[in-house]
């Protein structure tokens, strides 16, 4: 059986805590790897690599560091299907899906090519008598990335890429169910001419998330994963006075209104609703159709479209619409959540329960469900299933619909389909929730834009990718400068005003 590795100071190198996880195969359902669990000792020696190296890398100019960037992008395109085959090995994407990860990651990177112009700083001549006054941008020094399973490359280089733009050092701890592409990646950064330790990828579980949040050298986290996760990681880092952005659960709404194309909303429910399993922060899980002639005429489009789904593994060919999901324990939680929306009233319209695929009895497969008459107080629309499970709240009113939204605790994304601008605009001004989408059901923003949630989705004062990346991964520096010319005065003893 393959073991897996840690890659610190540009090598692999076996765990030596001895405590190991398995890496499981989800079509199958067969461990087809062991994955070392780092000691708070190996994460500090990470640590003290990165140190060590950071300096030198950040006194590199930003347009030499951006030309890693540059590299980098060529790498990922040439390797895009061999990054792809791995990751949908350990986490069950289809392969499409699963270039789709790499590319959003590899849009970031790209985004980061332009890092020398996001980096300066601002400046004023003559703020004063012979006094110039500018600002510049400079790293932290060590920064860290604790990243899911639902997006093994995307996510990390969400992280790490801006971080190495802006000149610090990167520790990655990935999720332990799908660790291969983060040690592909790191490998191709250093390909791309990164230097040695700049980028490191340790593996382990709350023990080294721990040892992140409490490591004095390391400066800023980011994290992406569950909301009780989220606010530990948010409390626990910012406590030990780190900057911290740490995104967590969400319960993603799309609004149909009488006027919208049901057709072209139905398709883009089972994409959003379906697609990667379900198993996306920014899928849509619950239909919110406004009134009840619109509710009844979603439902007749959905349940074809739903029926014929084609679940299976990713070696099954191109025309397979979802996989597994990650582990056996995700397929129980997701099906005990069905159960509790059975036992509490909503109406099962397309009931996945008994679904099984021939061949692959032991792999974490679920069929997709559809709910409809489902109330604000079951389970099933209070909790994130993160499984192919699509809710349906019917609304009698726009205003309802909104309310809906907006009294969720959580504030990833939402949509609204519709043909009326007036509405459009109301919704997209008034909701709060930190990405939507018109006529657009997952919204994720592009990588020159910012990522990220509000209320109980997201804990920080800055999102990922975008703009804000590169203020997370900085600190400010303000300098006031002044030659005399032929100013010959004594002592200031209190502050001049300006004149």
């Amino acid at each position: 059986m393959q073991e897996l590795t840690h890659y610190i100071n540009g090598e692999h190198v076996k765990g030596t805590s001895g405590r190991f996880t398995d890496v499981f195969n989800p079509a199958t359902g067969e461990v087809q790897a062991r994955l070392p669990l780092a000691s708070v000792e190996e994460m500090d020696h990470a640590v003290q690599v990165a140190a060590a190296a950071q300096p030198k890398w950040a006194a590199v100019n930003p347009q030499r560091r951006a030309r890693v960037m540059m590299k980098m992008v060529a790498l990922l395109n040439r390797d895009m299907d061999k990054l792809a085959e791995a990751l949908s090995r350990e986490h069950g994407k289809t392969l499409p899906d699963a270039a789709g990860d790499i590319q959003r990651g590899l849009e970031v990177v790209e985004f980061c090519i332009g890092a020398p112009h996001l980096l300066k700083g601002e400046f004023t001549d003559g703020a004063g008598p012979g006094i110039d006054m500018y600002s510049m941008r400079q790293a932290l020094g060590v920064c860290a990335g604790i990243t899911p399973f639902n997006f093994p490359a995307m996510i990390p280089m969400w992280m790490f890429a801006p971080a190495i733009a802006c000149g610090n050092a990167f520790i990655l701890k990935p999720s332990e169910r799908a660790p291969s592409v983060p040690l592909m990646l790191a490998e191709l950064m250093e390909e791309a001419g990164l230097p040695k330790g700049i980028l490191q990828v340790v593996n382990g579980d709350k023990e080294a998330v721990d040892a992140i949040l409490d490591h004095p050298v390391i400066q800023a986290v980011g994290f992406v994963g569950s909301t009780p996760i989220a606010q530990y990681i948010y409390g626990r880092g910012a406590s030990n006075g780190k900057r911290v952005q740490a995104f967590g659960g969400a319960k993603n709404h799309m609004i149909v209104m009488p006027d919208a194309d049901l057709d072209q909303a139905a398709d883009a429910l089972v994409g959003a609703g379906y697609g990667a399993a379900g198993e996306r922060c920014m899928a849509i899980s619950v239909a919110v159709p406004v009134g009840e002639e619109t509710a009844d005429r979603l439902i007749e489009k959905l349940v074809p479209r739903i029926e014929k789904l084609k679940v299976g593994p990713y070696t099954a060919g191109k025309d397979v619409d979802y996989g597994p999901v990650v582990t056996a324990a995700a397929k129980a939680n997701i099906l005990n959540l069905v159960e509790s929306g059975v036992q509490q009233g909503a109406e099962l319209v397309v009931d996945g329960r008994n679904f099984n695929l021939q061949g692959y009895e032991n792999g974490f497969f679920v069929g997709p469900h559809l709910f409809d008459r489902v109330t604000p107080d079951m389970d099933i629309y209070r909790k994130e299933i993160f499984g192919p499970v699509l809710s349906t709240v019917r609304a009698k009113t726009y205003e309802e619909a909104l309310g809906l939204a907006m009294s969720h605790e959580y504030g990833n994304g939402t949509a609204i389909f519709t043909r009326d601008g007036d509405t459009a605009r109301d919704f997209a001004a008034r909701v709060n929730v930190g990405m939507i989408g018109i006529n657009v059901p997952i919204p994720v923003p592009l990588a020159y834009h910012t990522f990220g949630g509000w209320k109980k989705s997201a804990f920080g004062d800055l999102n990922q990718h975008g703009p804000d990346s590169i203020r997370f991964y900085t600190r400010t520096k303000t300098v006031t400068s002044r030659w005399p010319s032929g100013i010959k005065e004594g002592a200031a003893l209190n502050f001049r005003q300006m004149e």
